[in-house]
């Protein structure tokens, strides 16, 4: 099939961020499958004027490409409903998106996505569990996983470079937790945004765990990794990521972690930071437990946890819940964003921005008082507006491009 990705080539669409982690594990699994796989770069700011030029780019790029499936992570209003409507009812492109973060962003964003694919997928079970009780029935559950081509068999403890590391960017409680570890005498190497180290590729990413004898995750919900008030934890990435590329896992316990690995088994587990301490003292002075942990860890994401078959999965589910619509006659033409496009660039409400940033460019400086106007905004819009939060007329997109 011809697959369209719309999603960033970069994280957080800046280059010194390092490769966005979608664009480094979905598109190579989707090419791994034997489908013709395009990327448009929805995060991707310098290119275009405007969200209106953004838009009108990817309606070019589909009416071009003709895809049979277009493959989105939908971050915020970048792409716009409007869009996403205009393709599904003028040609027989279904359309996809994969949820981030739906244990916290599935009800400021995700549940307004669904209404506008063809099949939204989540890896939060609570967020699955939400939109079916809110009508939507074209939810999916499934998880992260590990890329095929980055499978490594697991090496002796004896044989690694490091005692602890971590990659990831250093928000929140995890700087902290990091500092008990070294504390209590245990060396640890970071890597990422943030770290003594610094952002570091994906090849570097999959060495670095395999050539340390724990590499650690933490598990906290929200952005940058923080834990919300009720201590909530999800499944991350890297929690594939790590068992796959031959690495010991470590990781912060989360809900429904038992449905991919053995805690104990496959990986090991943390709760608090007495107990990071312990298991990693524990799992350091034990090398053969260490081992036998790892080796099975890898054997299971070989098996069950790789991108390959969740794409399969998916790609299989959207086709069967949306056989009819496949054969919609393709009349998708640029004329159809015109509306959208008009109603984005209408004058009055710029002053908007003038009022938002300017007191909070005293509070926060230049650079970081317009992002600090936007995500206000954009908290008020969702829960004001709901779903006109994500169409051309959204007062966030209008106001805020570069920022967003």
């Amino acid at each position: 099939m011809k697959v369209l990705c719309v999603l960033s080539q970069y994280a957080y669409g800046r280059p010194e961020r390092g490769e966005n982690y979608d664009y480094v594990h979905f598109v190579p699994a989707l090419r791994e499958l034997g489908h013709e796989v395009e990327v448009f770069d929805s995060g991707n700011r310098s290119s275009y004027r405007d969200f209106a030029e953004l838009n009108a780019a990817l309606l070019d790029r589909v009416i071009a490409f003709r895809p049979e499936i277009i493959f989105c992570v939908l971050m915020h209003y970048e792409i716009w409903f409007d869009t996403l409507d205009a393709i599904r009812s003028h040609c027989p492109a279904l359309v996809v998106n994969w949820g981030t973060d739906d244990s916290w962003k599935f009800v400021q964003a995700s549940r307004f996505f669904a209404a506008h694919v063809d099949l939204h997928v989540t890896t939060a079970p609570a967020a699955a569990e939400r939109a079916t009780a809110l009508g939507h029935r074209n939810v999916l559950l499934s998880q992260w996983a590990a890329s095929d081509g980055s499978l490594m068999r697991p090496i002796p403890a004896a044989d690694c470079r490091r005692d602890v590391s971590f990659v990831g960017s250093l928000y929140g409680y995890r700087a902290a937790w990091i500092a008990g570890l070294r504390d209590a005498g245990i060396t640890v190497d970071c890597f990422g945004h943030g770290s003594e180290n610094g952002v570091v590729d994906t090849e570097a990413i999959a060495r670095i765990a395999r050539e340390s004898r724990i590499a650690l995750n933490f598990s906290g919900e929200g952005p940058g990794g923080h834990l919300r008030a009720g201590g909530g934890r999800q499944i991350k990435a890297r929690t594939f990521e790590v068992p796959g590329s031959g690495g010991f896992l470590l990781t912060e316990s989360a809900p429904g972690l038992e449905r991919y690995y053995q805690p104990g088994r496959e990986v090991a587990t943390f709760s608090s930071p007495d107990e990071l301490v312990r298991m990693a003292r524990h799992y350091l002075a034990q090398p053969e437990q260490r081992d036998a942990i790892a080796n099975a860890g890898y054997e299971r994401t070989a098996a069950e946890h790789t991108y390959r078959r969740r794409f399969e999965q998916i790609l299989d589910h959207v086709c069967m819940l949306s056989a009819d619509r496949m054969r919609t006659p393709w009349g998708l033409s640029p004329d159809a964003l015109a509306p959208a496009i008009a109603r984005f660039r209408r004058s009055g409400a710029g002053w908007l921005r003038s009022v938002l940033v300017g007191p909070l460019r005293l509070i926060f400086g230049f650079e970081r008082g317009p992002r600090a106007a936007r995500r206000i905004l954009f908290e008020l819009s969702w829960r004001c507006a709901g779903e006109r939060t994500f169409r051309a007329g959204g007062l966030p997109g209008r106001l805020f491009y570069l920022e967003s």
